[in-house]
């Protein structure tokens, strides 16, 4: 699922900083500029053009998570993504140092032996002065030394904070799956609130991580989630539970929930299973069920997120536990996106095709510090 397919409600200020005039955005859901393309039915995805960005879509990310273990057998969970949000169409008039979009990253690792979680933000214009962007030609995202790239078959990946950073290079193990209807993901009533949409479910890592200036090697597997569109919640939803699974049967898992105001699940949520082979199906929201079993309070936020979960899927024979690898896996960014989320490392355990199965991954909370949308019904 994506992060913020609507950044409405959270930029209106930023464009101020940006240098991009004096209006903020609107806090509504009325239809963005025509001259923005929307995602539609029927659009091919291409590889390796899709890596790249797509400057006539209004927001696009590239999202990053993964585990990593060292050479003494340390586990950690880790996330690294970039946004890009355009607050005027491409070809608009500016100077080299106004700019028409933002870059946004994330980037978080938990330590999941130790139970501490590190996250770091950045925000830039992406100015001409090459102090963030990303290629239309080739796959290349960055924000000043934060970056993500493909160089041939591989995907690099570099970012920092204060006392963490990473340099990690991974490789696919399985083909890009095209999530909803051939990469179309419709989240909402009409077909424009929609993005493009695939993952590479399963990717093989090598690398370094440093921790307090102390490097140390690692491997794992991570997963990438890509979307692009121009799009937004609507007044009646007001975020989601996404969960990624990377099972040690070799198959993979994605679903995503999102929430209404009144509190159920919306028929627009959907998912995506993968087998060994790298088939994909794809699952709507009437073949699974999500069901809370803990919550967590934060004493940051204040904000209460679900913190286990029971996933039933009949159709497949599963019925899987999910547990984070720590309670709080919190990100308040204020300096960047100013949206209060919950992302973090999960274990799951269970039964799927009714034997069974145990593996890893990752889930992002939305909505729960405050609504991704403004308005009522």
């Amino acid at each position: 699922m994506s992060k913020f397919p609507s950044l409405w409600r959270v930029l209106g200020g930023l464009a101020v900083l940006a240098g991009v005039g004096t209006a903020p955005l609107q806090l509504s859901c009325e239809p963005v500029p025509e001259e923005f393309a929307y995602a539609e039915p029927g659009r091919p995805i291409e590889f390796p053009r899709d890596h790249a960005s797509h400057p006539e879509f209004q927001t696009e990310w590239w999202y990053y998570t993964g585990h990593l273990t060292t050479a003494q057998g340390r586990p950690y969970g880790f996330q690294l993504t970039f946004f890009r949000h355009a607050l005027a169409p491409a070809g608009a008039e500016g100077s080299r140092w106004r700019t028409r979009q933002l870059f946004f990253g994330h980037f978080a690792l938990t330590d999941e032996e130790g139970g501490t979680f590190f996250w770091a933000e950045k925000i830039s214009r992406g100015s001409e002065l090459d102090d963030a962007g990303a290629r239309t030609d080739r796959y290349r995202v960055w924000i000043e030394r934060w970056s993500a790239e493909a160089l041939g078959r591989y995907h690099v990946l570099r970012a920092s904070g204060d006392s963490i950073a990473l340099d990690l290079v991974l490789i696919a193990s399985k083909e890009p799956v095209l999530n909803g209807d051939g990469g179309y993901s419709r989240k909402g009533g009409s077909e424009h609130n929609a993005t493009h949409y695939y993952s590479i479910p399963r990717l093989t890592i090598e690398g370094v991580l440093e921790i307090a200036g102390t490097p140390h090697q690692v491997t794992g597997e991570g997963w990438l989630d890509r979307e692009w569109g121009t799009s937004q919640l609507e007044t009646a939803q007001i975020g989601w539970d996404w969960f990624s699974m990377q099972l040690d049967n070799g198959e993979e898992l994605m679903l995503y929930q999102l929430r209404r105001r009144d509190g159920s699940p919306d028929t627009n949520s959907s998912g995506t299973h993968t087998l060994r082979d790298g088939t994909a199906r794809g699952l709507d929201s009437h073949d699974f069920t999500v069901v809370v079993r803990d919550t967590w309070r934060s004493t940051v936020s204040g904000a209460e997120y679900p913190s286990g979960w029971t996933i039933r899927i009949p159709s497949l024979g599963a019925e899987l536990s999910v547990e984070p690898t720590l309670r709080d896996q919190e990100l308040v960014t204020e300096e960047s996106t100013r949206v209060t989320y919950w992302e973090g490392s999960v274990r799951v355990r269970g039964l799927l095709h009714d034997q069974p199965v145990a593996g890893k991954g990752y889930t992002e909370l939305t909505g729960y510090a405050a609504p991704l949308t403004m308005g009522a019904d």
